[in-house]
């Protein structure tokens, strides 16, 4: 291919190029965002619905099914759960990765508005509210303070601090948590209230009648317009004291004389802190398509402004920021980035030996890493996590074509070529397996962005950054490295000191490597035998490595789940929690703590251990997890769960393994079989901690109405329903305002006047006469019996979910609790997974289908590139050998086989067949061009490619070191890819160097290959009349053999390797006269020595194939070559040119002598004692 040509004539252009390429990927770098993972759409949709006083069955049958079989119905979802529990129904629609979120809102709200009409009027409307599906927010910011009560800091963030955040771009919710919002509570004293002959609903329509909102409207004079404002509100709690209830003659009774009243709290219901201080936290939820990074600087930013400005001893803190680990995990990444650049920088000059030869490769590296930044551009890609991963093993890949092409144009420089023709011929010579290299390349990454789900979305930007970079390194390796070589690179000048060196290593290290090669050959069959073994190995291997969707990462925080028995309040979990920092703090590692209690129940809390930075400690959040656990555990009363975040976005909430089973039965059948699948789970040993979300363990009493006798007392049921929400469940019976905002009323009985159902007989109801009747007489209070807690739902079936931590792989996890649930569940029910589980099920074998796909798109590329389908089964039988490599690693325990191995699994694909490609190409070539056997090809070929195939081996693994010993934020998935891509390119090199040429030897096609012999232009002999013998390519010495010693103007000829094969040497005669550049040598004539004609100029030309055995040569043909003066030849191994009179003369040959050959060719003892000298033309 003369592509080359043009940039080699043309080195202002071919900079031109590379200039281009590096000022767009320039400009792209200041343009493209910063995210820890590629952006992708995966929403979380939860519609919440308030009924208050109502109990989780009527929450579920009035509220949350109608509403799911509704929502069920739009398009999108890829799986929806509800719970249903006392007072609230919460259904949460968990997106398909990649779905339109906005469109999926829009429509289930749409949904929700027609079956508004058939939910409870006391219901509330649901409210729908959207985040990015991620187990946490990605902050948490901490308000305290010592003098003001939780309600007043909840309320000046909701006027204050709320409406700022909430605009702030990129922010989803900015939610107030673990506050009590300000309420007007009206506590009722049931005594009273009957002595004074009033019930709970005179309470309401007192209330509901004093505080209106009037609308007076306006007066209109002749030219004025006034408006008119009624003051009819009520502010404060006094006004609300001075309600009257009752008045009789000069008496009244006031709401001050039945309640107390004051501005309090919604509820009591939840407590946070932070670092054992009482704290309300806003937490912050990003966007889908939010930048976290982004976000998280500007609400710093927020947070450093508004410290000037917060009201005295209100404090503000970032309790928790997630982005600290994206940043760190980025600086990670940048920091090997610069590692693995220094270090392929090394390599290459210690392969080279000279500064000249190490900038050509090097100059690659900037212009792909940062042309490629360009390409992403284009795509709308980000720089993240997986991007700068893909630069990291890209090094390997970009330095590679660069490398291929200034070695050949270095080697044909060493033979005698000046750096100009050097460039031209050895440019050519490899722009075709440079391009195939490239196309091969970028054909493996492409089936990964074909993915859909979250490996897609993670892994496409990874890919395909990849494929670009390499695509880049393509182009400036045939356009400024043959440039530059013609620059860099000094004609015939030997090798000195440091290089010369390298140089006699490498030659020994190619001697040793042929004679290690041709015994390999020789046993060819025991290496297919071994290789066939080490294939089927492979799913042996697979079979029994430990599978996960991801492994643990260091985050910098370790999250607790607490659950406290049912039957407690807020106070006891209080009570128990407030130890957690004195605790926490006999752990060096212990930076600050947080904790929200009530978030779930009021038997629940979540909280969080936040550690020092990775720099200022050395053990990582997993090695103090146990630890951690074991103090957790010490605390009575409790049950704790420390855990850490799941590595990949997306994943749900809660613990990392979810087993969901579900049933159209009621939930009593479910719980005993969750029981027992339970239970048999804990006894398995493979689970740190196991627990089901379903448990009757909520006290409830039953009231029962005598419907006849209230009847007749003329109390309907309304009345009764009305009296006892009023009385019990805080439920709002109007709104006040203050300060420009409105709150709610509630109205309750003081706690002491309900802390036992004894106290359901001392409440009263009016009749439809005004009368007060006490409950006693018309209700019946059952026992206590206990009832679900809440009531969930998955797939609108009823459903338990078994959360838990495994102990061993999550695929080992997943099998042992589904074959456990299938021996113990009874037909009809059905099993499904939630949060990471379900992932890891969904996506834990996309990749293997990529794999296939890639291999499949390589073989058929390059099928069509070599325009054979024997060459690429030759190319790819390396693959499947450096995978088994890749696989004894992760058999070993030192990993998993997770989404960061197989991903390092695909991308060993692109970089292993490279090796197979230039082995291939070169020995077709040599086939080609120089007529040599399917043996000698691949013996040349292996042996000249050695030098490139190991620099870059050496380059790729060495690159990948700063991966396997990294530390710190995102440690472990680079030590995964790292570790991957180290052990499968070692042993897939090694098996390239020694497999494949017997493979090749078995599958290439036999005889000639379609093309013509290479023509080269042919200089004069500095000694005028003399020829010159040529090697193309040049084998190297063998040890054992003599050689010729070199003639001035003639090439060193080494020995024939041994075998069955022969060796095909170039013989460029006598050049009287000027050849023209190109002149075509003849066909090989594989019946004799050789055949050779006189050019038309009168330049002698000639291809002589000799057999490597002495007896095989005199088998072949019953002529014998004969010297000029006639006599016999000698055998041996070793050719020399022979002496030849008249031939230049057109004398014809003599009898015995080879037809048609103006050379003779001499072969002499290889046994004698004496090595032989070659002769010459005269």
């Amino acid at each position: 291919m003369r592509f080359t040509d043009l940039f080699i004539r043309r080195p202002v252009l071919a900079m031109v190029v590379s200039l281009l390429i590096l000022l767009l990927g320039l400009q792209a770098y200041h343009q493209l965002p910063l995210r820890q993972y590629p952006q992708m759409e995966n929403a979380q949709i939860t519609v919440t619905t308030l009924y208050p006083g109502a109990n989780a069955e009527t929450i579920q049958s009035l509220v949350t099914q109608p509403l799911q079989k509704s929502l069920a119905g739009a398009e999108g979802i890829d799986y929806m759960k509800s719970t249903s529990r006392q007072n609230v129904s919460v259904i949460t629609l968990h997106s398909r990765t990649g779905a339109d979120s906005d469109r999926l809102f829009t429509e289930l709200l749409a949904k929700i508005n027609e079956v508004r009409n058939q939910l409870p009027r006391e219901a509330q409307d649901p409210v729908l509210s959207k985040v990015a599906t991620d187990t946490t927010a990605l902050m948490y910011l901490s308000f305290s303070s010592n003098t003001m009560s939780s309600a007043q800091v909840a309320d000046y963030l909701q006027r204050v601090v709320q409406p700022r955040l909430s605009t702030l771009p990129g922010m989803a919710d900015a939610e107030i948590i673990g506050n009590q919002t300000r309420a007007m509570r009206l506590w009722l004293d049931p005594i009273r209230l009957a002595g004074f002959g009033l019930s709970a609903s005179d309470v309401s329509q007192a209330v509901n009648s004093y505080n209106v909102q009037s609308t007076a409207g306006e007066v209109t004079g002749a030219y004025v317009v006034t408006g008119v404002h009624a003051n009819t509100l009520l502010r404060t709690a006094e006004d609300f004291e001075a309600i009257t209830l009752k008045s009789t003659n000069d008496s009244q009774v006031r709401l001050g004389d039945v309640a107390r009243v004051e501005i309090g709290a919604e509820n009591y219901n939840s407590f946070s802190s932070f670092n054992g201080m009482p704290a309300t936290y806003i937490s912050i939820k990003p966007a889908p398509d939010a930048n976290p990074l982004e976000l998280g600087e500007q609400v710093r930013e927020f947070i450093l402004a508004l410290q000037s400005q917060l009201p005295p001893d209100l404090a503000a803190d970032i309790a928790f920021d997630s982005t600290q680990f994206i940043q760190a995990s980025l600086d990670e990444v940048v920091t090997t980035l610069l590692e693995a650049v220094l270090i392929v920088v090394i390599v290459v000059f210690l392969f080279l030996g000279t500064l000249r030869s190490v900038i050509i490769p090097i100059v690659t590296i900037p212009l792909s890493l940062i042309g490629v930044m360009f390409f992403m551009q284009l795509m709308g890609y980000s720089i993240n996590g997986l991007t700068l991963l893909a630069m990291v093993l890209a090094i390997g890949l970009v330095v590679d074509d660069a490398i291929v092409v200034m070695e050949n144009i270095h080697r044909h420089i060493e033979n005698g070529w000046p750096p100009f023709k050097a460039a031209i011929i050895g440019a050519r010579e490899v722009c075709a397996p440079v391009i195939a290299m490239t196309i091969t390349l970028a054909a493996v990454y492409a089936p990964i962005g074909f993915l859909q789900g979250l490996t897609g979305s993670l892994f496409k930007e990874f890919a395909l950054t990849l494929a670009g970079a390499v695509v880049i390194s393509g182009i400036v390796a045939l356009t400024l490295s043959p440039m530059m070589c013609t620059l860099l690179l000094r004609k015939g000048k030997p090798s000195q000191g440091f290089a010369l060196t390298l140089d006699r290593i490498f030659e020994r290290l190619k001697q040793r490597y042929l004679r290690l090669l041709q015994e390999v050959l020789n046993a060819r069959p025991v290496v297919l035998v071994f290789a066939m073994i080490v294939l089927l190995l492979i799913p042996a291997m697979l079979m029994f490595t430990p599978s996960q969707l991801a492994p643990d990462e260091d985050k910098g925080v370790v999250f607790m789940l607490t659950q406290a028995p049912q039957a407690s309040n807020l106070a006891y979990l209080n009570a128990h929690t407030k130890d957690f920092t004195s605790l926490f703090e006999t752990l060096a590692e212990y930076q600050g703590s947080f904790q929200i209690n009530g978030l779930n129940g009021a038997q629940s809390g979540i909280g969080g251990f936040l550690l020092k930075p990775w720099g200022e400690r050395e053990r990582t959040s997993m090695q103090i997890l146990e630890q951690l656990r074991e103090k957790l555990d010490s605390i009575p009363g409790l049950q704790v769960l420390a855990f850490n975040l799941p590595a990949l976005p997306g994943t749900g909430e809660g613990l990392p393994f979810g087993f969901v089973i579900s049933t159209p039965g009621d939930h009593q059948s479910l719980l005993d079989v969750a029981e027992r699948v339970k239970q048999r789970a804990i006894d398995s040993g493979k689970f740190a901690y196991v627990d089901i979300d379903l448990a009757f363990d909520r006290p409830e009493v039953v009231i029962d109405i005598d419907r006849n006798k209230a009847s007749q007392m003329g109390v309907s049921m309304q009345d009764l329903g009305l009296t006892l929400s009023t009385l019990l469940a805080e439920t709002e019976i109007n709104r006040f305002s203050m300060d420009g905002r409105h709150y709610k009323v509630i109205a309750q009985v003081e706690q002491a006047f309900r802390n036992t159902p004894d106290w359901l007989n001392h409440y009263y109801v009016k009749n439809a006469k005004g009368q007060l009747l006490p409950l006693s007489t018309l209700i019946t209070v059952s026992e206590q019996k206990a009832r679900p807690r809440q009531l969930n739902q998955f797939q609108q079936m009823n459903s338990v979910l078994i959360a838990g931590f495994p102990i061993v792989s999550m695929g080992d996890a997943i099998d042992t609790l589904r074959d456990i649930a299938q021996e113990e569940a009874p037909p009809g029910f059905t099993f499904d997974y939630s949060n990471a589980t379900r992932q890891f099920v969904q996506e834990g074998g996309a990749l293997w289908g990529s794999f296939g796909l890639a291999l499949a798109i390589i073989g058929l590329v390059l099928a069509a590139q070599f325009e054979s389908f024997r060459d690429p089964l030759v190319i790819l039988v390396s693959v499947p050998l450096s995978v088994c490599g890749a696989l004894v690693a992760l058999f070993l325990g030192w990993s998993s086989l997770n989404i960061y191995t197989q991903i390092g699994l695909v991308t060993l694909i692109g970089l292993i067949s490279k090796h197979g490609i230039l082995i291939v190409e070169f020995a077709n070539q040599l086939r080609r061009e120089q007529g040599l056997t399917i043996r000698e090809a691949v013996e040349q070929a292996a042996a000249t490619r050695l030098r490139p195939i190991l620099m870059t081996t050496l380059a790729t693994v060495l690159g990948v070191v700063p991966l396997i010993l990294a530390s710190g934020a995102g440690a472990v998935s680079r030590f995964d890819i790292g570790l991957v891509i180290a052990t499968g390119m070692s042993v897939g090199t090694l098996f390239t160097l020694f497999v494949l040429p017997c493979i090749y030897t078995l599958l290439a096609k036999p005889g000639m290959l379609p093309g013509s012999i290479l023509p080269l232009p042919v200089y004069p002999s500095p000694f005028g009349g003399y020829g010159r013998l040529e090697i193309l390519p040049q084998a190297p010495p063998l040890l054992g053999h003599a050689l010729p010693a070199p003639l001035p103007g003639l090439s060193t000829l080494p020995a024939p390797p041994p075998g069955k094969d022969g060796v095909t040497f170039r013989f460029v005669g006598p050049n009287p006269s000027k050849e023209p550049e190109g002149a075509m040598p003849p066909q090989v004539d594989r019946r004799g020595c050789g055949a050779a004609d006189r050019p038309a100029t009168g330049g002698l030309h000639g291809l002589f194939y000799l057999p490597a055995d002495p007896g095989l040569f005199q088998a072949q043909t019953a002529r014998e070559c004969r010297r000029g003066d006639g006599r016999r030849a000698a055998q041996a191994t070793t050719l020399t040119i022979s002496e030849y009179t008249e031939g230049l003369e057109g004398r014809e040959p003599e009898s015995g002598d080879c037809a048609g050959n103006q050379g003779y060719a001499a072969r002499v003892r290889a046994d004698s004692e004496e090595p032989p000298t070659a002769g010459t033309t005269r």
